[in-house]
């Protein structure tokens, strides 16, 4: 069984206005504010007992390592 990088990425998550950068077959999850950005991300991490990597650039994913 092969294995690749969207087997591990469980979700992404960004605000609103970064929606040009992402895009694609896995959970998209938008927020109004960074408040709720990062909120989301604790909480989808918590959820799928994964863990929540920071881009830099607005985005966030959360991955099962």
């Amino acid at each position: 069984m092969e294995v690749g990088i969207t087997d591990k990425i469980v979700a992404v998550i960004t605000l609103k206005d970064n929606d040009y950068k992402v895009g694609g077959a896995l959970p998209i999850f938008y927020t109004d504010t960074k408040d709720e950005l990062e909120e989301i991300s604790v909480l989808l991490a918590r959820i799928t007992l994964g863990m929540v990597h920071d881009l830099g650039n607005g985005v966030k994913l959360v991955i099962k390592h």
